[in-house]
């Protein structure tokens, strides 16, 4: 079965390639990675001991920053290679990891020439691929050259396995390649069992992205007894939405204050524009400005939003009222705080599942919800005590992730 479909993909990569990298450049899109996807690339001496993980995209790379680094830390005598399937995973990858990773690059096409080539080149000891990124030519020549290969923070979609149920005998072969598979949930264990994977190499270790630590500080900004509303990493567009429901909320709740942290601080002087028609008194937290003489304060800082959410009744995260595909949600998170996001949030939308599930976060389709959902976070204490209470346990159950493959690793290698 793995030969038919290792010819069958190779026939229909060769005939359809030229065709789509045609269209592709018709409409004015880029090949990003294709060279090296195609194995096209000049590879460092990495030597015999090699760690390689994969994440496709940007919310699979950020999920895997702290276990990669807590690698490097307790195995400090291996190469770190880290790739990506996408340009936006790539370009984070190479912001993230630039001290860390000894290559970064792209994972090859799974056909059978760009997978031995890859392969030949990066010569990994042991194979870490991130969530749901099944490749049959690239497991079974793993397999073939003795390669430890496991898929980790796995998971499996709804949707998605009632397809790979009805291919569940060439899923079954094909996990025969895998060393271990490492789910996020009870639940994604058993459909990975179901679809063909053996119980001997499933196992449960949470979800990696919930590795999230929290960093105490002590903030001298003036918060008194106010209810200090963040409005992390906006974008442009997004100003506008939180100050336009943060000064009518302002006429019920006089002791709420805004701390708007934009994502770019080259926007700055665009938001002092904005905040000035509002005819808000605002300060700079650059210049040490306080709460006690501003009702906003603009984060004009570098390094310090993911800790200063501590601080927060509540947070905005930005990047979710236009096509970013939103931020992190779990810095404010782990403080026990909740936090709300426009609909653009697939850059992390497994996390927003988990979140909204929970009702540990809210994501609201327009500016009008959005100042619904405010509104209710602030009159009903009741109501704001049980989504902190939320946060608090989704915690609890979600954490653990990096421990567990870390001792795994101590195992194999």
């Amino acid at each position: 079965m793995f030969l038919l479909y290792r010819i069958l993909s190779t026939i229909l990569f060769l005939t359809s390639l030229p065709l789509y990298a045609a269209i592709r450049v018709l409409k004015g899109k880029e090949l990003s990675g294709w060279k090296e996807k195609l194995g096209n690339f000049e590879a460092p001496n990495l030597g015999a001991k090699v760690i390689m993980f994969h994440g496709v995209s940007v919310g699979e790379v950020i999920a895997l920053e702290n276990l990669i680094r807590k690698t490097k830390e307790t195995f400090p005598e291996y190469k770190i290679v880290v790739t990506t399937g996408t340009k936006t995973g790539q370009e984070i990858a190479k912001k993230k990891f630039a001290d860390v990773a000894d290559f970064i690059t792209y994972f090859p096409f799974d056909v059978t020439i760009c997978v031995e080539t890859f392969l030949d080149k990066i010569n990994p000891s042991l194979v870490m691929i991130a969530e749901t990124e099944i490749w049959p030519t690239f497991a079974y020549y793993c397999k073939k050259r003795n390669i430890p290969l496991y898929v980790i923070n796995g998971r499996i979609s709804d949707s998605t396995f009632k397809l790979y149920y009805i291919m569940r005998p060439f899923f079954k072969g094909l996990f025969k390649n895998y060393s271990g598979i490492f789910t996020q949930s009870e639940q994604d264990n058993e459909k990975f069992i179901k679809i063909g994977a053996s119980e001997n190499i499933t196992k449960v270790m949470k979800n990696l992205k919930f590795d999230v630590k929290r960093i105490d500080a002590n903030f001298d900004i003036g918060i008194d007894d106010n209810r200090i509303i963040i409005a992390g990493s906006t974008h442009k567009g997004e100003d506008e939405i939180i100050i336009e429901a943060f000064k009518n909320l302002q006429q019920k709740y006089s002791d709420i204050r805004l701390l708007l942290a934009p994502r770019h601080i080259t926007r700055v002087n665009d938001i002092e524009t904005i905040v000035d028609k509002y005819n808000i008194k605002y300060g700079l937290r650059s210049k040490n400005d306080k709460f006690t003489e501003n009702d906003l304060i603009i984060l004009d800082t570098l390094g310090e939003l993911s800790r200063i959410y501590q601080i927060c009744h509540f947070a905005f995260i930005g990047g979710s009222f236009n096509k970013t595909g939103g931020h992190n949600p779990l810095e404010a998170v782990v403080y026990d705080k909740p936090v709300i996001s426009g609909p653009s949030i697939h850059n992390f939308k497994d996390i927003y599942g988990i979140l909204s599930n929970s009702k540990a976060g809210k994501i609201v389709k327009n500016p009008q919800e959005l100042f619904e959902y405010m509104n209710k976070l602030l009159a009903d204490e009741k109501f704001y005590n049980q989504i902190c209470d939320n946060c608090k346990n989704i915690f609890a159950a979600q954490q653990g992730a990096m421990d567990f493959v870390i001792s795994e690793l101590k195992q194999v290698l």
